[in-house]
């Protein structure tokens, strides 16, 4: 296949790839120590996975290699998966994943499409079973090259092990190139088993492709509607915190006075309290952010694929404001919502350029309307601030503000999907960046706790958070196991309303309450909890909270703490399916 996605961004595959073959010793490897050397020469210090029979030849040569690359043992190949997306997300750098033939490939296959929806980049590196043996529905053997080909970036199937450096290079270039995604590399077993003569070994060189149009002209273009606009407004996403510039998107949004509202994955870019930050887009984002789109002139997208989740009818869409999109993948532009000026590029280098082309300016009246509509907001949803003496059941919202207030907001915070994924996402407050991964675009249950597993290796200093809800825990909640053996200090907060609680919500309000399969009976989670040596706590009244979460959050080692919450409680505001964010509903 050809190397889509390919970029200028990062190189791979390069002479310099040569050049470190042919410093290798000894001279001759197997396939499978060729596949550790190519992991080590990547860089690669993390990898997460799970043995089994087709993939055994790696594994033997991963055991002489324990003190180069750390294996994390998860207890379901889609936690690694999850894993391997939470360490790249909070890391910037590749994720991987590994897994046997059969079954263990096709466990991974949530996790691929996951990252192929949100961009993370990921190389997941699979057994097969012997070249001769292809076809013949030999033990353990599945298409995985053909089932991922619409959820991966790239894939191959390497069946003799001259193949191995080049391809592995090739798949950690692609993976991390351009807009970034997963690639699988598919190796059969003999090509493992097989030895390898570095004296013979030929590793081409191939150039990556290059996507960026940061064109003079555009800039200019872009520059010029940002200094004639009365009402100019910033729409983030992800691509900011793939390109790592925050702060070149403060340093315009304060020199050009332009409010800045955040996708889902676009949180903590810019910190909740800043003056100019105005709130989450999309389905349950803030209502100020939603309903002024259609007022602002000027509406520059960084990053963003203004996807139905923000946009909901795009064909209502901020269709009175000039559109200025600032997008690595050019395939998205123009996709849902169609641009003025399309800049081609990487995020961090096209608000570089752009900074000293845009004049300082001041819009109070353009802030006053967003002032208003915040009002507007607090005064019909219900608040998070609950009187500490009402015999209420807890809110989600409430436990989710008080954990912000304890933690100053300076958590690294992984959320599941679900009601509690959004009361995270409104009522968290997060002061630094790259401080929130969830599940966007596919929507993954079960994705958090092993996402947390990467997180908090990736970022051991860190104050790693795990907000899930009861029906997403019980999805991947055999990873305990893995946090226990690894002695990860990861923190869980489980949120449990006895249902599916976002689906519950939907039949509330569209389906004339009609609970069709949405309860649940729980087990005792901190009793399962404590059966893997990781202590817990459950509680269910108001003067429990603080408490409960100060005894989270000092917890030396891993801990759950499991809040008993308000059973029909829904997430508003909210935009029902299909029609304008003029028409959100605030009750």
């Amino acid at each position: 296949m050809d190397s889509e996605g390919i970029s200028d961004r990062e190189g791979g595959g390069t002479e310099n790839q040569r050049i470190r073959w042919q410093k290798l010793e000894p001279r001759v490897l197997s396939g499978a120590q060729a596949i550790v050397q190519a992991l080590i020469l990547e860089g690669v210090e993390t990898i997460f996975g799970y043995p089994g029979g087709a993939i055994m030849p790696f594994y033997d040569a991963l055991f002489d290699a324990k003190d180069k690359i750390r294996h994390v043992l998860v207890r379901h190949e889609q936690g690694a998966a999850h894993a391997a997306e939470g360490y790249a997300r909070t890391s910037g750098k590749v994720g991987v994943c590994v897994a046997t033939s059969g079954p263990g490939a096709t466990n991974l296959v949530t996790g691929i499409a996951d990252a192929m929806m949100d961009s993370v980049p990921l190389v997941c590196i699979t057994g097969q079973v012997n070249s001769w043996a292809l076809g013949s529905d030999a033990f353990q053997e599945t298409d995985i090259i053909g089932i991922t080909i619409p959820i991966t970036k790239w894939n191959y199937q390497i069946t003799s092990a001259v193949e191995i450096p080049e391809i592995l290079a090739k798949a950690f270039c692609i993976a991390k190139s351009g807009r970034p995604g997963p690639v699988l590399v598919d190796i059969t077993k003999d090509a493992m088993m097989a030895l390898l003569d570095l004296d013979e070994l030929k590793v081409n060189t191939f150039t990556p492709r290059v996507t960026s149009t940061l064109s003079s002209e555009d800039l200019a273009e872009a520059a010029a509607l940002i200094n004639g606009a009365r009402k100019p407004y910033m729409l983030i996403g992800h691509g900011v915190a793939l390109s790592n510039c925050a702060a070149e998107v403060l340093q315009l949004a304060e020199k050009a006075d332009i409010p800045v509202a955040s996708t889902l994955h676009g949180l903590s870019a810019v910190p909740t309290g800043h003056s100019l930050f105005v709130g989450m887009l999309g389905m349950h984002g803030n209502y100020g952010p939603n309903v002024l789109a259609n007022n602002a002139d000027v509406v520059m997208g960084v990053g963003l694929r203004f996807d139905d989740r923000v946009t909901s009818d795009a064909s209502t869409y901020v269709n009175k404001a000039k559109i200025i999109h600032i997008e690595i993948d050019p395939s998205q532009v123009g996709k849902s919502v169609k641009a003025d000026v399309a800049i081609i590029a990487d995020a961090k280098q096209a608000l570089a350029a752009l900074l000293p082309m845009v004049h300082e300016a001041k819009h109070p009246l353009w802030r006053e309307e967003f002032s208003k509509c915040q009002s507007v907001e607090h005064d019909n949803v219900i608040s998070q601030a609950v009187n500490p003496h009402s015999s209420l059941p807890l809110h989600m919202s409430e436990v989710v503000n008080v954990l912000s207030e304890c933690s100053a907001g300076e958590a690294l915070v992984v959320a599941d999907v679900g009601q509690h994924q959004m009361m995270t996402a409104r009522y968290y407050k997060f002061s630094r960046p790259r401080s929130f991964i969830s599940s966007g675009g596919l929507g993954t249950m079960g994705f958090a706790l092993p996402a947390a597993i990467g997180a908090k290796i990736a970022n051991p200093d860190r104050e790693v958070v795990a907000i899930i809800g009861d029906g997403g825990f019980q999805m991947n909640i055999q990873e305990l196991a893995t946090i226990a053996q690894e002695g990860l200090g990861v923190k869980v907060l489980v949120l449990n309303n006895s249902y599916l609680g976002m689906v519950r919500q939907w039949q509330e309000l569209f389906f004339e309450r009609r609970y069709s399969f949405v309860q649940l009976k729980n087990p005792d989670f901190v009793g399962i909890c404590r059966a893997y040596g990781i202590e817990g706590r459950r509680i269910a009244e108001r003067s429990e909270l603080v408490n409960g979460i100060e005894a989270l959050l000092s917890a030396k080692g891993p801990y759950l703490l499991e809040a008993v919450v308000e059973c029909e409680e829904n997430v508003f505001p909210m935009v029902p399916a299909g029609a304008s964010v003029q028409q959100m509903r605030l009750k």
